[in-house]
């Protein structure tokens, strides 16, 4: 009577084995799903690194009172800043140059115009909201010529302010990720008043300069040899000592011409504002203010540092983290560099220019500063940010002639 019952339970599956067989298949399948999901993010993210940002809309227009010559617009960490700032626009005018705020309230602000608007001016709500405030050479009523740079990338656009004065030192000016050249003209009055030589430059994939074969950003890698053609062309133009000034990418742009360039013996020192000083601590960071898990920020990294995600990232080449971390290689460096950079920075954190600074003290001087944001410093506290420009290069002997 048992052998039939035991033969019975032996041949046939017991119900809870297939239920069990079931779920693991869809917790594999769910699993798989997740992990495709989590790699497709990380792989966008990892292309968004590489590939140069368009200008989009940031802010919106509420009004623009013709008659008070005021823009009302929505209330946010940038627009309610102290300052003097830029609107790109669309419409009569592409781009506005706003004053102080003159009203706000829970959701909006009102800001003088500085840029006049007429009264049949017709303007698109979407703007961007910038820390430009200048963006054509002419507005800086100061004598400039253009010049093309005889760069590996090919000609790249760039402007001379010449010192009143006969002088031997240049300052090159590089400029950030995402944007043009006419980003750097906020600093080439301080420097006019030193009597230095200003040469605002471009450089490959920035919508100026040429574009390279894969047109993506190598996050300073390349570009750097575009800024030495600068340093090159500043020589054979009378410069004995050059500056190089970097704005958040561009940052990384002079810290990698600095540490490999073949006329390191004409730098002279470095000015660097919001800058990026190690890529891997602002990816995270954008990881985390976009709450994206550290698996998919590692992954995004490794897709970019790797051989093996080049074809995927479509980025030419593997970005070479390690040697873009100048904290780590701050044994390095060989010229004064002069930090400025906001706690609030808002996009690229301050930790690695602290880290720097504590590396090398007897180098790198830093200036903190607070609410100012990304690359937002002259607009927020022009005084203070021209100042600790103007004493740091006396401090160097670079507002007179070699020798004296």
């Amino acid at each position: 009577m048992n052998a039939p019952r035991r033969a019975a339970t032996g041949g046939a599956s017991h119900p809870s084995a297939g239920l069990i067989g079931v779920s693991l298949t869809l917790l594999s399948l769910a699993l798989g799903s997740a992990l495709t999901a989590l790699g497709a993010i990380a792989l966008r993210m990892a292309r968004r690194v590489v590939t140069p940002a368009a200008r989009i809309p940031n802010v919106r227009m509420v009004a623009v009172d013709a008659a008070a010559q005021t823009v009302r617009m929505e209330r946010t960490a940038d627009t309610e800043l102290p300052g003097r700032y830029g609107l790109f626009t669309t419409g009569t005018l592409d781009y506005l140059r706003v004053g102080s705020v003159v009203g706000a309230d829970d959701t909006t602000v009102t800001r003088k115009l500085l840029t006049h608007v007429p009264a049949d001016a017709s303007l698109a709500p979407d703007a961007a909201f910038s820390g430009w405030y200048f963006d054509e050479p002419e507005q800086l009523h100061l004598p400039f010529r253009t010049a093309l740079i005889g760069a590996p990338s090919g000609p790249c656009p760039a402007w001379v302010f010449p010192a009143e004065r006969e002088s031997d030192v240049w300052v090159v000016q590089v400029h950030g990720r995402g944007t043009t050249r006419a980003e750097t003209l906020r600093a080439v009055p301080v420097f006019h008043e030193l009597g230095i030589t200003s040469l605002v430059v471009s450089y490959r994939n920035d919508g100026e300069a040429p574009r390279s074969r894969t047109g993506t950003y190598a996050l300073g890698a390349t570009e750097w040899r575009d800024v030495d053609a600068a340093i090159a062309y500043a020589r054979r133009n009378g410069a004995r000592r050059v500056v190089l000034m970097g704005w958040s990418m561009g940052g990384a742009i002079a810290l990698q011409a600095d540490l490999q360039s073949p006329h390191r013996d004409v730098i002279a020192g470095l000015v660097l504002e919001s800058p990026v000083v190690d890529w891997r601590t602002v990816l995270d960071y954008q990881a985390r203010l976009l709450k994206l898990p550290p698996l998919v920020s590692g992954l995004a990294r490794q897709m970019v540092g790797s051989d093996w995600g080049v074809p995927l990232v479509r980025s030419g080449a593997a970005i070479p983290f390690d040697r873009l971390d100048v904290v780590a290689r701050a044994d390095e460096l060989r010229h004064p560099v002069l930090l400025l950079h906001s706690d609030d920075d808002g996009f690229v954190p301050a930790d690695a220019s602290r880290r720097l600074a504590a590396a090398r003290p007897d180098l790198v001087r830093m200036e903190t500063f607070t609410v100012a944001r990304h690359t937002k410093l002259w607009n927020y506290d022009e005084d203070r940010w021209s100042e600790a420009i103007r004493s740091w290069v006396r401090e160097q002997g670079l507002d007179r002639p070699a020798g004296d």
